[in-house]
């Protein structure tokens, strides 16, 4: 506890002397408006809404809590304006006496089309906090409308983000401006979650039901996040309906979801469910004597959320997850596999004002992350687990002293305990145990000396027990406005991380998670970002932006190993480096009835370990020169929508057997085989491309709200390759297999009904 309080003085103190250097006898003649901006229809609070004083470019954006603040104001009349996509802007006339503190709650009407929110970033207004360099938003109403494999999915519509990209049809995992997934840290209402997939992989655990916002951090973001060296995304659930008791059923062919809302009467609360229903099809499968079908398969994920407004300062919500995948599958004769992993998440929140100035956040987080596969080969038993435990404790705080000043700080701490053990045949192969704890510190200044020009500051640190590992982080960005419709931003920053991720592409069941360590150096990376963004007059958004980033000291299992038994820790691993550099560009708006928005990566990454290539660089399977996705949204009528998804791009790498040549009259062994391979990953799979399309029909039952979604998956039947599977024949002869990733198109059918 002594040591908890130590930690906590130190952002508070900082703050103090922050907003004792800003008090002049002046600023209590300068006035301000805050308070939180909601949706009228349900009370959630909106992050990101926009608020300016009209006719000024006096503004700023609510926070992830909902909340705004406007301050240093002189005393006067104002009209104070407040919009946000898919929702009907508003204008407030407010009179500022001197001194004074106006606290203005405000609700904004969502529009009457929700197609219309088929965007990513913002509509024609310049929002301060969206025009961040590198960070993009997705509506949760455009992950639900875009065709999709059988099931709407968060990290799948992410991946049609410029700079975004997966590994195959069958992974949903993020892989960012050149990064692994385990670079890029995943955030559940600020708690960290280890693997995010459901399914083998195929698509993410996190239910659109119960999601608020998806913001996603592509690169050089400031201070208030670490611990990856590559990417953020940073999920938040729903509050729950402050209005109203409502809920939301969904089925469909591989999964079907359940949503319930409502108040209470200091608050709001809400419970969302997902299983999945494919097991009557795996029930037919069986009885038609189709091989490889899972004698067991399912898999669940529940979201829950209470909030309880003690006062109209003080705030407290709790929020949870729990998710799991059980499979039990018949690989060949005498040979089986049992598989579960799941994630488990607590979180508590306490948001509180000191002031309309001065804004704070605490939470205190738990999350479990588990991996158990076993395999049966005849009589011998292999079998594998993998816990993560990690808990913390964090605080933010954020003060807004006036409009060219503000100022953010916070901590967070935790423990980290890892547990890996694998047993073949009842001999045990590997047992480690990590125990860490973790301390974070950031600070970071925003300064706006003028209009025109945003400087954002930043610096913080990172302490990793296991190791005694100590690292500095600073940070900075600026942003000019050249015009009004015009922004150039430069971005840069140093970044840490102290876990690695052991995966296996094809499934991420076998995921497995390990730490840095004395004589395991944490990783670290440098990245600068610049960009340009523009909006037309009608309302098209132009943007660009270049990036360079670098990853030294890269830590991952030496796969070359023959056996691992009995080796120190620092002996598993190889060591290496790797560059990720390239140019995005994305477009969106909208004529008429049709919308969408388009993305297009020219991008370059490669790797570098001792034990692989000879040391050389090469590029990694994900690695994707070209990369476009093309989504389109057109309204056919009041009932009926259109959606479609184009995606083309580079094909992956993979390393081509080049020869073989046999060993003859050998006196030391039989005669055998041996191949010779191509420089490592030095050939590229034919360049993958893919058309989705969907119908929308929006309809009523009972006087409750329906929706029939009609799609088809692979529409024109694009063969795309997944690998090649070789094989050498005893005459010498070389057979090559093509294995397709979705070989043929994929209808997909699902109902909703909103009450």
């Amino acid at each position: 506890m002594r040591f908890f309080t130590r930690i906590i003085r130190v952002p508070l103190l900082v703050l103090t002397l922050l907003i004792a250097g800003f008090a002049p006898s002046a600023m209590a003649q300068e006035a301000s408006i805050s308070g939180f901006v909601r949706d009228a229809d349900t009370g959630e609070t909106l992050l990101l809404a926009n608020v300016r004083i009209k006719d000024t470019l006096i503004g700023a954006a609510t926070n992830t809590s909902g909340y705004y603040a406007l301050t240093g104001l002189e005393p006067g009349d104002y009209v104070v304006q407040f919009s946000y996509i898919g929702y009907q802007p508003l204008e407030l006339s407010i009179t500022l006496a001197p001194g004074e503190s106006l606290r203005r709650d405000v609700d904004l009407l969502p529009q009457e089309f929700e197609v219309d929110e088929v965007v990513v970033t913002a509509d024609a207004d310049t929002e301060e906090e969206q025009r961040q360099l590198g960070v993009s938003r997705m509506p949760t109403a455009t992950i639900r409308q875009l065709p999709t494999v059988l099931e709407p999915d968060v990290f799948r519509s992410l991946q049609l983000l410029p700079g975004v990209k997966s590994a195959s049809d069958f992974s949903s995992g993020l892989y960012i401006r050149g990064g692994s997934p385990d670079q890029t840290l995943i955030l559940l209402d600020r708690t960290t979650v280890y693997n995010p997939t459901h399914f083998f992989g195929l698509f993410s655990t996190f239910n659109p039901d119960a999601i608020k916002d998806v913001r996603l951090y592509k690169g050089a973001y400031g201070a208030e996040y670490g611990g990856r060296i590559g990417s953020v995304v940073d999920i938040y659930n729903k509050d729950g309906n402050r209005r109203e008791n409502a809920g939301s059923v969904s089925v469909g062919l591989l999964a079907s979801r359940a949503l319930v809302e409502g108040p209470h009467k200091r608050g709001s609360w809400m419970l969302a469910v997902r299983r999945s229903t494919v097991e009557p099809l795996l029930a037919i499968a069986r009885n038609q004597d189709v091989e490889g079908i899972p004698n067991t398969f399912y898999f669940y994920d529940a979201n829950g959320k209470v909030n309880v407004d003690i006062n109209q300062d003080n705030r407290l919500s709790l929020s949870f997850y729990s998710g799991q995948d059980v499979v039990d599958v018949p690989i060949a004769d005498q040979v089986s596999a049992r598989l579960r992993y799941g994630n488990r998440t607590l979180s508590t929140n306490w948001t509180h004002l000191f002031s309309d100035r001065l804004f704070s956040n605490f939470t205190v987080t738990g999350s479990h992350y588990f991996s158990k596969p076993e395999f049966e080969f005849a009589t011998t038993d292999v079998f594998q687990t993998n816990d993560v435990w990690d808990y913390s404790v964090k605080g933010d705080f954020e003060y807004i002293p006036d409009s060219r000043n503000q100022f953010k700080a916070g901590f967070w701490m935790g423990n980290y305990r890892f547990d890996f053990r694998s047993v073949f045949d009842g001999l045990e192969g590997l047992n480690l145990k990590t125990r860490a704890i973790y301390t974070n510190l950031f600070g970071e200044y925003i300064f706006r000396p003028t209009a025109s020009w945003t400087i954002t500051s930043g610096l913080r640190g990172a302490y990793f027990s296991d190791g005694d590992y100590v690292r500095v982080e600073p940070r900075l960005a600026v942003e000019r406005r050249v015009t009004d419709k015009l922004f150039a931003q430069v971005g840069m920053g140093r970044y840490h991380q102290f876990l690695t991720l052991v995966t296996n592409e094809a499934f991420s069941g076998l995921d497995t998670w390990l730490s840095a360590a004395e004589n395991v150096s944490p990783a670290f990376g440098d990245q600068i970002v610049t960009g340009l963004k523009y909006t037309s007059d009608a309302g098209f958004r132009i943007e660009w932006e270049g990036y360079y980033r670098t990853m030294r000291d890269l830590f991952s299992l030496n796969p070359f190993l023959p056996d691992v038994a009995g080796l120190e820790y620092e002996e598993l691993f190889h060591f290496g480096e790797g560059y990720a550099t390239g140019s995005e560009v994305f477009i969106q708006g909208s004529i008429g009835p049709f919308s969408g928005f388009a993305g297009y990566t020219f991008g370059v990454t490669k790797r570098r370990f001792p034990t692989i290539n000879e040391n050389q660089y090469y590029a990694p399977k994900y690695d994707r020169t070209h990369d476009l996705n093309v989504t389109t949204n057109a309204r056919l009528s009041s009932k009926w929508t259109f959606t479609s998804v184009f995606t083309y791009a580079t094909g992956q790498a993979y390393t081509r057997p080049s020869s073989q040549y046999r060993l003859g009259n050998s006196p030391f062994e039989a005669q055998q085989t041996e191949v010779l391979v191509s420089p490592f990953n030095g050939a590229r799979l034919p360049a993958y491309h893919r058309l989705d399309i969907g119908f929308t029909r929006k309809g009523s039952l009972f006087g409750a709200e329906s929706e029939w979604q009609f799609q088809v998956i692979n529409a024109y039947n694009r063969r795309n390759i997944w690998f090649y599977f070789y094989e050498f024949e005893g005459d010498g002869d070389v057979s090559r297999e093509v294995v397709p990733q979705i070989p043929v198109p994929v209808p997909n059918i699902s109902y909703t009904l909103r009450f």
